[in-house]
């Protein structure tokens, strides 16, 4: 996801600027890793959607409260996605750290690690998260940002008895 500076209307509401910026997030997000899984990667190359599977996820995070409970299904299946993607790095990171100084046995468990989460990965964004009209469905749950309905409170002054129902 190419990082932008997003452009806040200070007249309008949260929820207003996240109907109107949030989609077109979405829908780089969804690019840039379908074109990024179009070719084949080494996992060492994976680190790239994993910064932007995090970004993209924590900018979502900072507008929890302009959507109800459907945004919080929506992160889980992102958080899924950068599971994977972080025990990938952590394979690859750690093949960077020991240097080869392990043994070929290590050598070899870490690279089929790396290897297992980078298909991992591929699999759950091609069946699930990416799966056929998944990203419409982002984009018009994107827009259609709305706070959550809050229970109405009414005050009572002290002194005074609760309203009665004499239904």
């Amino acid at each position: 996801m190419p990082k932008r500076k997003i452009k806040w209307d200070e007249h309008t509401t949260a929820a207003a600027n996240a109907r109107r910026v949030l989609p077109r997030l979405a829908a780089d997000y969804f690019k840039e890793v379908r074109d990024f899984l179009a070719t084949e990667r080494e996992p060492e190359e994976f680190h790239r959607m994993r910064l932007a599977s995090k970004r993209f996820r924590y900018t979502l995070e900072l507008f929890r409260p302009c959507y109800g409970t459907g945004l919080e299904e929506r992160l889980g299946a992102l958080k899924k996605l950068q599971d994977a993607l972080g025990d990938l790095n952590d394979a690859v990171a750690s093949m960077d750290l020991l240097g080869g100084r392990t043994g070929e046995k290590v050598e070899k468990f870490l690279s089929a690690r790396a290897e297992e989460k980078a298909q991992e990965f591929r699999v759950h964004w091609t069946e699930s998260f990416d799966a056929p009209k998944q990203e419409d469905v982002w984009l018009e749950f994107l827009r259609t940002a709305h706070a959550p309905a809050r229970k109405r409170v009414v005050k009572r002054q002290p002194g005074l008895a609760a309203p009665q129902n004499n239904a």
